[in-house]
């Protein structure tokens, strides 16, 4: 390093200090990268200037790093701390080159004659701003240019000084690459092209493409074969102009297309810290280095989120951008499109899509040129596969539409690797959770306008934590590699015909997405909570029963996890009633006995919200639970049978995915055993004695299923009762009956209330070989189906079964007269 520079840094340290704010990336670069302090440290920077270096300094110094302008000794010989790439362009003379060639062979070299040194090379990144740029524009004045003269460096610090990004990677260990490499010459110029691609490719993940303008958009789609023949068919269609069908298309960009704008992410920036400040205790993120990899290996990311809450678009978007990755664009629900939130999520990132495109085939047309495009580009994008809210906390089932689109987008031809990553978005508070119950109930959906905004933000106040989790990514083209071997033989710049295999594996990747989801799900105090005392009668527990029952619930997940990549708490399940009392989620009360913890009555429905996200995880053991509950003696192979015999049901409501079902079944039950919620004897299992600790939290073990297996109760006695009828009756009936249910039984879950659940139970049973459709296309019961009522009705309290077997047959009459 030249000592100009070193001098030229040290002078720009005060300077600078007022002009420099950054992010640095991973926020535990040390720990998250395994960096070791005690082996020697180098640096490789892209660009050799002063200002650079100056920042990389305080930067380092923050993290308690070596100091990047000193010089380290190997062998008794002084090596710079830092490599830089290139030199700046110069105002009038030709650039010259940096010594980052020798110095690196230099390295080598002393790993060689030393084999007991290893040194380890970290390259860092340094991005004054996170702006884009755009096509066409003067590159040295807007500081896209990456290695600018010093008049365009101290524009740039000025302008953009106040949102740098500083991202480490992963050491280069200098001793492995010189055994394997050697030190020649042509092994430093290998090490210095690939940190230029790395560089290159980091600055592409922060900040994204370059931005077209969007008449340019507009009118290059406009000229897309694609649309171009849309535009004739719809002139056609409809007996106008090619010029009017054209001028209509044009208005349905206009309606979708976002508006992305680099300042208002800095501004939308600031504001969400502010907003999450006064929101959330805190913000959890895990499994993000996943997102990093991806894209610094050069992905077209798609981030496919559960939707809970309007919160989610604000939400993973400011996570992604805190990740030192560029926010992508958004497919919002043109009911979000009203002012002033409107052309605010447009300029963020956001493009609208109607919930239904009618048969509209040009606005089909239209939204499916721009997508491709995006992804053309090199946009990420994200999209909500369930198409709108849960009201339930469950996951909807989804809708396939916009990843229909996404396949035919790859089969247009782009060259990028695309790769869908899910992501689980979960509140211990969700903002709307007091409407969702009002809506289920058949009142109207309340529309998005300005003044709801105004209230909510009145309303702010503290919700707890939010938990934003990166499941495991799917890359199309692996599986469609794996699913469809020869989909590359439908490549068509002009998607001239939907290939046969799209629909078929459409769906199944959609499932493959959700369960992906689920594996990700974050337990926390108010789910935990949830499903703890929602399980009691009088939804009250003491503060030993509730301690001892979430310990359980933790302990079962560390030693049978549902998946691996779900989430537990760090705290003590102490703390975590005292953090959900905090959140006025739980009330308290105290007498000479001790502490009770319980719900109101209103918190009681509401929690059944949260309990709901993450009920998957406890559904087979609650299921095994039940069945050791209801039979005095039960082998593991009956109640493998059971749960098998469920599974599929199971699998399609809460999108279930267990590798071995038998495995996890024994695991579960080694675990109660072990645990002392069930005796083994012999080669059976049993419950404890009734009076003993653990049959009671066997019991509330055993609650998490009974909502569901009740509402198959119902579908199945419906069924096997009342014969042959059409779908919809059945779908009415069911829904009929469990509101009778709610009444007798004072029973709160919203997903009684949920007509959906219902349709999918019948879809369900359908798959499963347990009803079929007949010449008049009504519901009829195979022979599976009295064996699956059976064990279901074995599984059920007495009384709600009673209740069942009592109204179903008194509704035979008016059921017959419908049907036929």
């Amino acid at each position: 390093m030249f000592r100009p520079v070193k001098l030229f840094a040290a002078l720009l340290k005060w300077p600078m200090w007022p002009l420099l704010k950054y992010k640095i990336v991973p926020e535990q670069a040390v720990s998250e990268l395994a960096l070791d302090k005690n082996r020697p440290f180098f640096y490789i920077c892209a660009t050799e200037s002063a200002a650079d270096l100056a920042a990389i300094r305080r930067v380092c110094g923050s993290l308690g790093l070596p100091d990047p302008a000193e010089d380290v000794s190997l062998n008794g010989i002084e090596h710079p701390r830092t490599l830089f790439l290139e030199k700046p362009h110069t105002l009038w003379l030709k650039r010259g080159k940096t010594t980052a060639l020798a110095q690196g062979q230099a390295l080598l070299q002393a790993h060689l004659d030393d084999p007991a040194l290893d040194a380890q090379l970290v390259p860092i990144s340094l991005l004054w701003g996170r702006a884009p740029g755009k096509e066409n524009s003067i590159k040295w004045l807007l500081g896209e240019a990456h290695a600018p003269n010093w008049l365009a460096k101290l524009l740039i610090v000025l302008i953009s000084g106040r949102h740098t990004l500083v991202r480490f990677s992963r050491a280069v260990a200098l001793k492995q690459m010189a055994a394997e490499f050697g030190a020649e010459q042509q092994t430093a110029h290998k090490l210095l092209r690939m940190s230029r691609f790395h560089f290159y490719r980091q600055r592409l993940a922060a900040t994204g493409p370059k931005l077209v303008n969007r008449a340019q958009l507009f009118n290059a789609l406009l000229a897309a074969p694609a649309l171009k023949k849309a535009i004739e068919d719809e002139a056609k269609a409809k007996r106008i102009s090619v010029s009017d069908a054209r001028q209509e298309a044009r208005k349905l960009l206009l309606e979708i297309a976002a508006d992305y704008r680099a300042t208002t992410l800095r501004v939308g920036d600031r504001v969400l810290r502010w907003l999450w400040s006064k929101l959330y205790t805190g913000i959890k993120i895990n499994n993000a280095d996943m997102l990093r990899d991806l894209a610094q290996k050069g992905h077209e990311i798609v981030y496919v989120p559960c939707h809970r809450s309007h919160m989610d678009y604000l939400l993973l978007s400011y996570v992604i951008y805190q990740q030192g990755l560029a926010p992508p664009h958004i497919a919002a629900g043109i009911n979000l499109n009203f002012w002033p939130a409107g052309p605010i999520f447009r300029r963020g990132g956001a493009f609208f899509i109607r919930r239904s495109f009618s048969g509209n085939k040009l606005y089909s047309a239209v939204f499916r040129e721009y997508l491709c495009q995006l992804f053309s580009k090199g946009y990420s994008v994200k999209y909500y596969t369930e198409g709108g809210r849960s009201r339930t906390g469950r996951l909807l089932q989804p809708k396939t539409g916009m990843l229909a689109m996404t396949l035919q987008s790859m089969l247009r031809g782009i060259e990028r690797p695309v790769t869908l990553v899910p992501v689980y978005l979960g509140y211990e508070h969700v903002m709307e959770v007091n409407t969702y119950l009002r809506e289920l109930k058949g009142s109207g959906k309340q529309k998005e306008s300005a003044w709801g905004v105004v209230k909510a933000i009145r309303n702010l106040r503290d919700y707890g934590y939010g938990y934003v989790n990166f499941g495991e990514p799917i890359t199309l083209n692996n599986y469609l590699n794996q699913h469809v071997p020869d989909w590359k033989q439908d490549l068509h710049p002009m998607e001239v015909q939907k290939p046969q295999w799209l629909n078929p594996t459409v769906a199944r990747l959609a499932d493959t997405l959700m369960q992906r989801i689920n594996h990700a799900a974050a337990l926390n105090s108010i789910n935990l909570i949830a499903l703890c005392l929602l399980a009691t009668e009088k939804h009250t527990l003491t503060r030993r029963e509730l301690e001892q029952q979430l310990d359980f619930y933790l302990q079962l997940q560390r030693t049978v996890p549902y998946n691996k990549q779900m989430t537990l708490p760090e705290e003590s399940a102490a703390q975590l009633i005292d953090h959900a009392i905090q959140l006025q989620k739980v009330q308290q009360q105290r007498d000479s006995f001790g502490e009770l913890l319980s719900l109101s009555e209103e918190n009681a429905v509401l929690l059944s919200y949260y309990r709901n996200n993450v009920l998957h995880a406890y559904i087979l053991p609650a299921i095994i639970a039940s069945a050791i509950l209801h039979q005095r003696d039960i082998s593991q192979q009956h109640l493998q049978q059971i749960v098998q015999q469920l599974f599929p049901l199971l699998q399609q409501e809460l999108f279930l995915n267990v590798s071995d079902v038998n495995a996890y079944c024994t695991a579960i039950l080694q675990h109660l055993t072990d645990t002392g919620l069930a005796e083994q004897v012999e080669q059976n299992y049993r419950a404890p004695a009734q009076n003993s600790n653990g049959y009671f939290m066997l019991s509330m073990l055993a609650h998490n299923a009974e909502h569901t297996l009740q509402r198959y109760a119902m579908v199945l006695q419906l069924i096997e009762s009342q014969g042959a009828q059409s779908r919809a009756v059945l779908e009415k009936h069911s829904h009929e009956l469990a509101q009778r249910l709610l009444s007798l039984h004072g029973i709160t879950a919203p997903e009684y209330y949920d007509k959906q659940l219902f349709a999918t139970l019948v879809n369900a049973l359908k798959d499963g070989g347990f009803t079929q459709t007949d010449e008049r296309s009504q519901v009829v019961a195979t022979a599976q189906l009295p064996l699956l009522n059976t064990t279901v009705g074995l599984l059920l309290r007495n009384d709600v079964l009673q209740s069942i077997h009592s109204i179903v047959p008194a509704a035979n009459p008016a059921t017959a007269a419908i049907t036929h």
